[in-house]
């Protein structure tokens, strides 16, 4: 954001107004701590707000301050309709075009409400007043602090702002591990424990809290778990009949993409969840230094995200899905074989 669109800002914010705060569909950490963390920031100037998702996220996010306000738009469609059309200001953070709420996409490109994007994922559509968009940052959840800092209010942040910026700093880069993390990121992360974000607990209620179908669901994916040496990539597959066999839940496969990625030699590595309720596959990349999984993801699976994480999806059955990857990977030799 340039000076004139943070002072625009500002005097938008000054005035109490109807504001509505909405994330992508199947919320992450980033996007539930970026929405409640904004959420808790605005509440302190009066206005009247609402965070609404386009649908329901992990119970290892139900704990988060102001989570017990938010409206699943797929549940509560009437309500929050009525609601998006009552605001002056709704506020889109952690996506980059419409298309990334499901659902909630229509009533989102129709309303006549002032939309404010901050969101650090790559190639954002042009659709927002003002935009705020870094694809070098961290997370939505580091963008929310600097956008605080922009306004030059980062006094106002309080332990319930700082938990929820520290739980989506914390998830979308790995506990600190991803390359975007920076010695800035550290920085924020120091503030947001000396402002009242308890570093451990958040970590143990995202982390170490797991169910006994949860392992054994992650015990059947690293079953299923292929590599292919001579391409330096790893893959993972699970059906639907092996989700319900383990009583799936929502989140219960956050992360497991990441075991295949940390085999030796791989650098590329994929999961694909058969969900036949959507009729898709849902599918999850991960990559280690310079091959982008964005624009591979983007060039044939209907997705996209960062160079090192994107989603994507296929409307094929899983068997048709795996051999359309395994066909097109050769294509990439080289630049796997460039790391």
């Amino acid at each position: 954001m340039n000076t004139n669109d943070i002072n625009a800002v500002k005097a938008l914010l000054s005035t109490p107004k109807h504001i509505v705060i909405v994330c992508h569909k199947n919320p992450d950490g980033d996007a539930i701590g970026s929405t409640l963390g904004l959420y808790h920031y605005l509440k302190k100037y009066h206005h009247n707000l609402q965070v609404i998702t386009p649908n329901d996220y992990p119970e290892f996010l139900k704990w988060v301050p102001g989570e017990d306000t938010i409206y699943k738009y797929d549940v509560q469609t009437e309500i929050s309709d009525k609601t998006i059309n009552a605001a002056d200001i709704i506020f889109t953070l952690d996506f980059n075009a419409f298309h990334r709420t499901g659902q909630m996409q229509a009533i989102l490109e129709t309303t006549k409400a002032t939309k404010i994007l901050i969101d650090h994922h790559q190639e954002p559509d042009d659709y927002a007043t003002y935009t705020y968009s870094d694809v070098s940052m961290s997370s939505t959840c580091e963008m929310i602090y600097h956008f605080i800092n922009m306004l030059s209010d980062t006094d106002k942040i309080d332990t319930n702002i700082a938990t929820c910026l520290y739980l989506g700093i914390m998830t979308d880069t790995g506990s600190f591990r991803f390359a975007a993390t920076t010695s800035t990121t550290h920085r924020i992360v120091a503030e947001l424990i000396e402002k009242g974000a308890k570093n451990s607990e958040i970590h143990n209620n995202v982390y170490d809290t797991n169910s006994y179908n949860r392992l054994q669901l992650l015990g059947c994916a690293l079953t299923n778990l292929k590599i292919i040496p001579e391409l330096k990539t790893a893959y993972i597959t699970l059906t639907q009949n092996e989700l319900r066999k383990f009583d799936y839940k929502k989140g219960d496969t956050e992360g497991v993409v990441n075991y295949a990625l940390s085999l030796d030699n791989v650098i590329f590595a994929a999961i694909f969840i058969e969900d036949r309720q959507e009729g898709i596959i849902k599918i999850s990349l991960r990559s280690k230094g310079s091959f982008s999984v964005n624009e591979f993801s983007r060039a044939h699976f209907s997705g996209g995200g960062h160079n090192n994480a994107a989603g994507g999806r296929s409307e094929t059955s899983l068997p048709a899905t795996i051999e359309k990857f395994l066909s097109i990977l050769p294509q990439y030799k080289d630049a796997l074989h460039h790391e």
